[in-house]
């Protein structure tokens, strides 16, 4: 995908670390939960085990939608370079996050978890590692 075809308006973002989600279907063959209607380049498959720590730092352009599909995580977040304490929200299945461009987070696992990343760029290793800046929150 060519980048000039990539728009993304920051005006268009979630406000809010927790992202509400729109009403979903079901009828009698199951349901449908919409999750994000955006232009990414990523959809990960994340399994974490209770008591791990993800993240621990921020990006200088990436943003991801984390939807939890089971178990129950912490999610703690604060602008880049702050120094008061992060904020901490309590994340749980069936819930979603929203983090934005330079804002620091990290993830700690209160239950093993099963997770969905859906990224603006892609993860190819190079090109994340330059727009990752590691920090230490949690």
């Amino acid at each position: 995908m060519n980048d000039e075809h990539f728009h993304d308006d920051p005006s268009t973002w979630p406000k809010e670390p927790l992202v509400p989600l729109e009403a979903g279907h079901s009828d009698e063959r199951g349901s449908i939960q919409p999750l994000v209607e955006r232009m990414m380049r990523s959809a990960q498959l994340i399994t974490s085990k209770k008591g791990s720590v993800r993240g621990n730092h921020y990006h200088k352009t990436d943003w991801h939608y984390c939807y939890v599909v089971s178990g129950l995580m912490e999610y703690y977040e604060r602008p880049a370079g702050a120094k008061d304490p992060a904020k901490k929200f309590l994340v749980k299945a069936g819930q979603m996050f929203f983090s934005p461009p330079l804002v620091e987070h990290a993830m700690k696992f209160v239950e093993d978890t099963v997770w969905l990343t859906l990224s603006r760029n892609p993860r190819d290793q190079d090109a994340y590692e330059k727009d990752v800046v590691r920090v230490r929150l949690v």
